[in-house]
């Protein structure tokens, strides 16, 4: 994750769509500005659950949102439920829209390195990324990743979808 500043919010979601939204609203109460992450990670065990982590630039202020978050109440405990969150909320996440370049995408963002299934080493720079407005990398190692796949002309996509058909949603 993105370092010792980090608290898990079991936020009673149970599928990432919904994580998202409660994410992002939680953000928005708690005016959380772009020095923070926000993840969602799988919990399975007897309670499967999609929990919730935000990473904070300082002690003060992960203390004042906990607070506040305890005040709601949500269940709050200290760091994060894994290592290998997905990044909802992060720096860098609002210029991520309409179709960047990789480089784009590495200097305008928290991202560190973007990952083509399928293909060698890292993409060129100049690399086009169509981002459909839902870009989602992960945590790997401590390096937050975007995992992306071919798309029509040469451009990438990131491989999570915006809107995931749910299975077995034809029956």
């Amino acid at each position: 994750m993105s370092g010792p500043h980090t608290l898990t919010v079991d936020a009673g979601t149970g599928d990432l769509r919904a994580a998202d939204h409660r994410l992002r609203a939680l953000a928005d109460e708690l005016t959380l500005d772009e020095g923070w992450f926000g993840c969602t990670h799988l919990v399975r065990g007897d309670r499967p659950r999609v929990a919730l982590s935000f990473s904070a630039p300082s002690r003060s202020l992960l203390s004042t949102v906990r607070q506040r978050l305890a005040d709601r109440g949500y269940e709050v405990s200290p760091g994060a439920p894994d290592a290998v969150g997905r990044a909802v909320l992060y720096p860098g996440v609002a210029r991520l829209t309409g179709t960047v370049t990789v480089a784009e995408v590495l200097s305008a963002s928290a991202i560190v390195r973007v990952a083509v299934l399928g293909e060698p080493g890292p993409p060129p720079p100049d690399r086009r990324l169509v981002t459909r407005d839902h870009v989602r990398p992960e945590w790997r190692g401590g390096e937050l990743v975007l995992a992306a796949m071919p798309a029509a002309g040469g451009t990438l996509v990131p491989f999570e979808v915006p809107d995931p058909t749910p299975c077995c949603a034809d029956h």
